[in-house]
């Protein structure tokens, strides 16, 4: 069920905090260089409301009223995660921000690509189609679909800055008119009923305080025939709470990837049933036979590798990698280059992508559990 009350929206206070920590940062080249421009008060504000979840709070401590709270600032959580979170992501993966399969020699960005083009497949998405795409990033995913298919997709999003970079990224491929990017909570959309012939989101409800509540908006805004198609990040049903190794493996992935309430897939099952859907097909994309894990970039492992070119990726993964970031972050911060924070999201980040491989490893969690399921005609 989605929470008794959801958060109010704010969109001059929150367009105004992007203004005052980002400034000009949005029309950066790239994430490292957009990482050293930010206001450091607005940045330390940032931080500070961000890990107030999670200072101080273990996995052993862990009580349901600390989850809860966090489920009641859903919002306000992962709107200042990615506002502290989105360069490193680009620095550190790419514009789009999500796992995938990997084929045999297959190269890092060829395989995310496919990842995407398999949703929009699967869904059924095709020319001409209105589209929505829910939590929508910097519009990597958008843009690879929106030429793969020919649809004209709106990406929905609760971070201003985001929605800058992704509207910059569109413009400058020649998509501004194939892709619009709005700002909104995926827990109470603007949309009116009917909208979208198809709905997909990658990686992105996660961050909703309810599975329900977030895909009975999805359903509300779909056409009725319409099909949701999603990449949904959850514990398996091997997962269990009263263990402290599982529950610290989920914390680690939640406080790293500004998540505020991850469940089973069991409950993610009944969650898209609950809302209305007709669920058509679901399957544990990382149960796949695949020669290659879709964690080996976070493992750091080169003999994984597919290309070549694939090598800054891995590099920044690997130990050692981290190694060298965590001491050049840590310099940048001390000299005053980089903003006060910097170091301590990347350490969260490293912290996630530890308990990612080792969720994975231990049978714990998949960051694609496919669903696809159809709003009923009638």
């Amino acid at each position: 069920m989605a929470p008794a009350k959801l958060e109010t929206e704010d969109h001059t206070r929150d367009a105004a905090f992007n203004k005052a920590m980002h400034k000009d940062s949005s029309s950066a080249q790239g994430g490292f260089s957009a990482m050293l421009k930010k206001d450091k008060a607005a940045q330390k504000a940032a931080v500070d409301e961000y890990f107030k979840h999670w200072d101080n709070k273990a996995a052993k401590d862990e009580t349901p009223e600390i989850r809860e709270a966090r489920k009641a600032e859903y919002a306000t959580l992962t709107r200042h995660y990615y506002n502290l979170g989105t360069d490193l992501y680009e620095y550190g993966w790419g514009q789009s921000f999500h796992f995938c399969r990997f084929a045999y020699g297959e190269p890092f960005y060829q395989a995310i690509a496919r990842h995407e083009h398999y949703l929009a497949a699967k869904i059924g998405i095709k020319d001409g189609d209105r589209v929505l795409d829910v939590g929508c990033g910097v519009g990597g995913p958008a843009r690879e679909i929106a030429k793969f298919t020919g649809a004209h997709i709106t990406g929905l999003n609760n971070n201003d800055y985001q929605i800058e970079r992704a509207t910059r990224y569109a413009k400058k491929e020649g998509l501004a008119d194939q892709l619009e990017f709005v700002k909104g909570d995926f827990m109470q959309m603007s949309f009116p009923e009917n909208s979208f012939d198809a709905v997909y989101a990658i990686e992105a409800t996660v961050h909703a305080p309810s599975l329900e509540g977030v895909y009975s908006q999805i359903f509300r805004v779909l056409k009725p025939g319409g099909v949701f198609g999603v990449y949904e990040w959850l514990m398996t049903d091997t997962y269990d709470n009263d263990n402290p190794r599982h529950r610290e493996i989920r914390l680690g992935i939640e406080q790293g990837d500004g998540i505020s309430n991850m469940v089973k897939i069991s409950e993610g099952i009944a969650a898209i049933k609950a809302a209305g859907f007709e669920l058509e097909l679901h399957e544990d994309l990382a149960k796949r036979p695949d020669a290659t894990p879709w964690y080996y970039p976070l493992a750091g492992d080169f003999k994984m590798m597919g290309s070549i070119w694939d090598f800054p990726t891995i590099a920044r993964m690997t130990w050692w990698g981290r190694g060298l970031v965590h001491k050049f972050v840590y310099c940048l911060e001390k000299v005053g280059v980089a903003p006060h924070g910097t170091q301590k999201t990347a350490d969260s980040l490293a912290l996630a992508a530890d308990c990612l491989v080792a969720g994975a490893k231990e049978d714990l969690f998949t960051p694609m559990y496919l669903m696809v399921a159809r709003k009923p005609k009638a």
